[in-house]
């Protein structure tokens, strides 16, 4: 099948070749450890510069088995602000604090709230489901400490992009099952299942930035291919979504898991979920990390921001 490479905007497109002209090897063909600094490289090339915020803090949180997590938070006020854990994409692989600092710094200064990004531990080192037991273990963190940092217990919301995604839906499940109120759950890029047999699957498989070979690579170090199917990491099986907290869902036309992201936003709705829906035309998985060249991450930008705000507002 070949590519629709015809429905990506002009400079989403003119993105994509010159992605392919620098001849870069792609994730899948590295170790992880080469992965890892590679994506370090790379991953903030496009993105908006780092804004200065009035808070920048490093923490350390404990994992649930007391291992000591990295952790930052950022904030554009002195003053108590709602707040949003956030978790990193990159696979459950790839990706760290620094390959999502600038987003977080958006993300806090755009809503006014204080984001606290977390570090999980991860794979092949820390295979399923140790991100899921850590970012779990953040949230509960984050509700409990709240005061010490400068945040409002009783405004809390859960986010990430791509991986970090399914670990902010799978956060939001498990803070119903544990009546931890959360007042958005913001979903950029989800993953929402564990096997890739939907059709944005096969449509853009290949030379839309996110390659099937390397989702592929990203599942085959991250988990058991026996346990693919567990809702902690495909949250589109969970049982019964019925009162999780409000969903903000932004998604990219060009992406293989659009389908997994349309269909979790189906599934919440139908389960009498608010969900808001922002799906931009055009533009590939990761795009909101591509604000020095594509005014949709901007637009998408505002739009989590706009959803943090009205949410946060009760």
């Amino acid at each position: 099948m070949k590519p629709p490479t015809r429905l990506l905007t002009p400079r989403m497109a003119g993105l994509l070749e010159r992605i392919v002209r620098a001849q870069r090897r792609p994730l899948h063909a590295m170790t992880p450890l080469e992965a890892r600094a590679a994506y370090e490289r790379s991953a903030e090339v496009l993105d908006l510069p780092r804004a200065p915020l009035r808070r920048v803090q490093d923490l350390l949180i404990s994992a649930t088995d007391g291992t000591p997590l990295r952790a930052r938070l950022y904030a554009d006020t002195v003053a108590a602000a709602p707040g949003l854990l956030y978790l990193h994409g990159g696979g459950f692989v790839v990706g760290s604090l620094e390959t999502h600092d600038s987003l977080c710094r958006q993300l806090a200064r755009r809503s006014g709230g204080a984001v606290l990004a977390l570090d999980y531990r991860l794979a092949p080192e820390h295979r399923f489901p140790t991100a899921v037991d850590d970012a779990w273990a953040a949230l509960r963190w984050l509700h409990s400490h709240a005061a010490e940092v400068g945040v409002d217990a009783a405004r809390l919301a859960v986010g990430g992009d791509s991986a970090g995604g399914t670990l902010a839906a799978v956060c939001a499940l498990l803070a119903r099952d544990h009546g931890l109120r959360l007042a958005l759950q913001l979903l950029i890029t989800p993953g929402t299942v564990g096997r890739r047999e939907t059709a944005s699957h096969r449509l853009y498989a290949n030379g839309f930035l996110l390659d099937a070979a390397t989702i592929e690579w990203f599942f085959d170090h991250a988990i058991e291919h026996a346990h693919r199917d567990d809702w902690r990491f495909a949250p589109l099986h969970a049982d019964d979504l019925e009162g999780v907290a409000p969903a903000c869902v932004v998604l990219a036309e060009c992406d293989p898991v659009v389908d997994e992201g349309l269909a979790y936003a189906d599934r919440l709705r139908t389960a009498g979920v608010a969900v808001t829906l922002e799906l931009f035309r055009g533009v590939t998985h990761d795009f909101i990390k591509m604000g020095r060249a594509l005014p949709e991450a901007t637009t998408a930008l505002d739009a989590a921001a706009a959803a943090l705000r009205e949410a946060w507002a009760g």
